[in-house]
C-alpha cells in the first residue's frame, strides 16, 4: 500500500491519460456532431505544422528569423502530434488501445517479419 504522504512517482498510464484528455476536450468543445469530429481530425494537421515550424526554427533555415527553436522544442511538438493522434483515434473508437496495438503489430510484422524470424 502506498504512503499518502509520499508523492506518486508512477508514470501516468498512456491510455488513461488519453481518455481523460478526450473527456476534457469533449466537455469543452464548441461544436457537436460531424463538425466536432472533423475539427478534432484537423487539429492533427495543425500539430504537424508546428513540428515543421520547430524543425525550421531549430535548423535556422529561415534566414530572416534565424534559429528560433531547439531540438527540445521539436521533441515536444512531436509528442503533441502523438497525443493529438491518439485522442483523435479514441474519438473514433473507444477501443483505441486495441486498434492501435493491432495496427502496430501488423506494421511491425509487415516491416520486420515475424518475431520468430528476427
Amino acid at each position: 500500500m502506498s504512503n499518502p504522504l509520499e508523492p506518486d512517482t508512477r508514470e501516468p498510464d498512456l491510455w488513461e491519460s488519453i481518455a481523460l484528455l478526450q473527456t476534457w476536450l469533449d466537455e469543452n468543445r464548441r461544436h457537436d456532431g460531424q463538425e466536432a469530429l472533423l475539427l478534432r481530425m484537423l487539429k492533427l494537421s495543425e500539430e504537424v505544422g508546428e513540428v515543421a515550424q520547430a524543425v525550421i526554427g531549430a535548423t535556422g533555415q529561415n534566414p530572416r528569423k534565424g534559429t528560433t527553436h531547439t531540438w527540445d522544442d521539436v521533441r515536444a511538438e512531436l509528442c503533441d502530434v502523438i497525443i493529438t493522434a491518439l485522442v483523435a483515434l479514441r474519438t473514433l473508437t473507444p477501443e483505441a488501445r486495441e486498434v492501435f496495438t493491432a495496427h502496430l503489430a501488423a506494421v511491425t510484422e509487415r516491416s520486420l517479419g515475424s518475431p520468430e524470424g528476427r
